[in-house]
């Protein structure tokens, strides 16, 4: 019986609305473990994929889940129904654009300068 409940059935909700999944995950796998999963089985089809780990966010019951937390760590009493799927939401991060990189590493750009005439 406990090695029934230490298996969760997971979805993953990408913001167009379709899903990835539903996939059985051991309790003790990490939120890594499962962004990873995410980005080696996005639709390719999908512009705007993640390319790292980093680039996901996981949502579960309203919260951002922290990659160094297992599965069975971030479950919610209240929202998950035993022997049924959890639903976590995946937000994708676009990659920051080059011009961005530049004004932020250019130090020039954060000075502030007041003239009193």
């Amino acid at each position: 019986m406990s090695g029934v409940q230490d298996q969760l059935e997971i979805k993953f909700r990408l913001s167009d609305g379709s899903d990835i999944g539903p996939k059985s995950f051991p309790a003790a796998a990490s939120v890594t473990y499962l962004k990873e999963s995410v980005v080696s089985q996005w639709p390719k089809e999908k512009e705007n994929g993640p390319r790292t780990v980093k680039d996901v966010k996981l949502i579960s019951a309203g919260r951002i889940l922290e990659n160094n937390r297992t599965v069975g760590e971030c479950r919610s009493p209240l929202c998950d129904i035993p022997g049924g799927v959890t639903t976590m939401h995946v937000v994708v991060q676009p990659p920051p654009l080059e011009k961005e990189k530049k004004v932020i590493n250019d130090p020039k750009q954060n000075k502030c300068v007041c003239v009193i005439l």
